[in-house]
């Protein structure tokens, strides 16, 4: 498999577009926004442990996942992106689905980097020498 990231520099578009040329038939091209970085993964879940250690929310602390859960689904609302809400699976109230992490692109773990930054702020959250800062 390869994998071109187009940059600032014709080349790597020259490169990309010879290696189509050359493609066999029955291949897949996926023409993509850019994932994000480790180091941007790394910086947003040192961002959400700074918030779930500091900030209690509904009258208690929260776990990780809870904090990120809680934080992408304020993020999205901010967006404007619809969140999905189900009825939980053993009828006890509801389950609420936020947009994967994982399959954010660069630029929108950026927005959402900031997105916890201006909250935490606002609520007091002291950040940590966090990776990538």
């Amino acid at each position: 498999m390869r994998r071109f990231i187009l940059g600032g520099h014709p080349q790597a578009r020259d490169r990309a577009i010879q290696a189509v040329r050359e493609a066999d038939n029955g291949l897949e091209i996926i023409i993509k926004p850019q994932s994000r970085s480790s180091a941007e993964n790394a910086l947003l879940h040192a961002l959400i442990a700074d918030v779930a250690r500091q900030i209690e929310w509904a009258g208690t602390k929260q776990t990780q996942e809870t904090w990120k859960r809680l934080l992408v689904a304020a993020w999205s609302r901010v967006r404007g992106e619809p969140l999905t809400v189900l009825p939980a699976l053993d009828g006890s109230g509801v389950d609420i689905i936020p947009v994967r992490t994982s399959k954010l692109t660069k630029g929108e773990c950026a927005e959402l980097i900031e997105f916890i930054y201006a909250w935490g702020t606002e609520h007091g959250v002291l950040w940590s020498d966090a990776p990538g800062m």
